[in-house]
């Protein structure tokens, strides 16, 4: 009896330890992390070339079926593969610039349109489904999300019969402007889709969409898609969705009812919404050991900012944009320390400047970026539950850990180098990857005319290959 009492008390202990040492979001703006902070055991890393020569690169990911491929999505429509040697196949996995006979399926006519991200189905060794979303040409740039099917005697190429033949779209986004387009798809451990939906364009949020429920805008997005096909729908609702009997059609009751159970009901909201109040979610990855959720979400001006949703999550958090920037409140007129108002929804975990922090601001000379590009999360090289991710504009990649024994988030520039990131994922392995591009607003070329951009592996800096091609690190 003593023994089953001490191990009891035991497991409550590490239970209790556990919960001390979760990662938890923000309550506070003094909470968010900034710039300057060290994650505990201070890792040092490395990226490892493991190909190059495509063309802006949007998105990479596995389709953890053994096989030890990496695909490698590109902007123009097409998707290639990296084999398990590191050699480039010859011909696309995926071609959308060839499966209409007007043209190219995919717009790319600004340069964040195009193809996103694609996403393997969690039982794709047996049922061959993977998804993409892009901007859809015919469709005036909505962003598609689009179900297709592997033929097993050809897997390592969709031709445009088998693209055409097996397509299934499953959802449409109407899409007002062509930026702020979102972009990333990927199953969560629950096996329901999740998708990242920018808030629709344009500058500031013209449309309200990132706090509107009746739109699908600025919003991240849950869906089952383990639908049969002759069941009539694309998809269900997850019946957990925070939002999903929302809107149904009842009768009016004035009386007898709680102030929580009236705040329940929301007339317009879409059920498909997870979480909303983001402004352009283009990448977000999943924890592979805690299935905690963490999402890159680009900023407007001043700010980018790193979002945390525990696996706990029963979704619904609201995020704050355009009501808030980062801690801070928008439309920032001024130094926002000086600022006096409330905060509206959930904090960042972390958020860097960009060169002019604030209105009036003198320009910072480091620490800085521009455009925050999410890559995963390392469970490696002395890093656990690090969420890695890079700087479009300045090549600076930071390193977002929970430090245990101060129980905050630390926020670490790992290094700068002169590459210019456009997305991140994971190889079979749990290793975390990353793509550049060589493309900017008014440098932009156009998909296919751009300098060619390269795939890269994150490493511990003490276990480089030998005779492995590192990125330049600054100094």
């Amino acid at each position: 009896m003593v023994k089953r009492t001490s191990l009891l008390i035991g497991t409550l202990a590490a239970m209790v330890a556990c919960a001390a040492q979760a990662q938890v979001a923000p309550t506070k703006p003094d909470e968010v992390a900034l710039p300057g902070g060290k994650i505990p055991g201070a890792p040092k890393i490395a990226l490892v070339k493991v190909a190059d020569g495509f063309l802006d690169p949007t998105n990479v990911t596995n389709a953890n079926d053994g096989s030890g491929r990496i695909f490698v999505v590109e902007r123009a429509g097409t998707v290639r593969i990296v084999d398990k040697d590191g050699k480039v196949l010859p011909d696309p996995f995926l071609d959308l610039t060839k499966i209409n006979p007007l043209g190219t399926d995919v717009q790319t006519g600004f340069v964040e349109q195009g193809l996103y991200a694609i996403a393997f189905h969690p039982k794709f060794k047996e049922n061959g489904y993977f998804f993409a979303h892009y901007a859809s040409l015919p469709f005036n740039g909505d962003g598609v999300v689009v179900r297709y099917q592997v033929d097993p005697a050809s897997p390592n190429v969709m031709t445009p019969e088998r693209v055409n033949g097996t397509a299934k779209v499953i959802l449409r986004i109407e899409q007002p402007y062509y930026n702020h387009n979102g972009g990333q798809i990927e199953f969560g451990p629950d096996g329901y889709l999740y998708i990242g939906s920018g808030d629709g364009g344009w500058e500031g949020d013209p449309l309200q969409a990132g706090k509107d429920l009746s739109t699908w805008l600025g919003k991240m997005l849950r869906i089952d898609v383990n639908v049969p096909d002759d069941d009539g729908r694309a998809y269900k609702v997850p019946p957990t969705n925070p939002f999903a009997d929302a809107s149904k059609e009842r009768l009016m009751s004035l009386f007898g009812i709680t102030e929580e159970q009236f705040a329940k009901i929301r007339t317009k909201s879409k059920p498909e919404i997870w979480a909303y109040g983001v402004r352009n979610p283009y990448e977000f990855a999943f924890d592979p050991k805690t299935g905690n959720l963490f999402i890159a979400d680009v900023g407007q001006n001043h700010w980018e900012e790193i979002l945390f949703q525990p696996a706990a999550s029963k979704g619904g958090e609201n995020y704050g944009w355009p009501d808030m920037e980062g801690k801070f409140c928008h439309p920032m007129t001024g130094d926002p320390a000086l600022a006096n108002c409330a905060v509206v929804g959930v904090l960042p975990a972390a958020q860097y400047p960009h060169q002019t922090p604030f209105p009036g601001a003198k320009e910072l000379t480091t620490g800085y970026g521009c455009s925050v590009q999410g890559f995963g999360v390392a469970n490696y090289g002395g890093m656990t539950g690090v969420y890695l991710a890079g700087d479009w504009c300045t090549g600076r990649v930071w390193g977002l850990g929970w430090d245990v024994g101060a129980k905050k988030w630390q926020l670490q520039e790992m290094m700068q180098t002169d590459l210019q990131y456009t997305a991140g994922g994971y190889d079979e392995q749990g290793n975390v990857l990353a793509v550049n591009a060589n493309n900017f607003y008014l440098a932009d070329q156009g998909p296919t005319a751009n300098p060619p951009g390269a795939l890269w592996r994150i490493v511990p800096a003490d276990q480089v290959p030998a005779g492995a091609t590192v990125a330049r690190v600054k100094q």
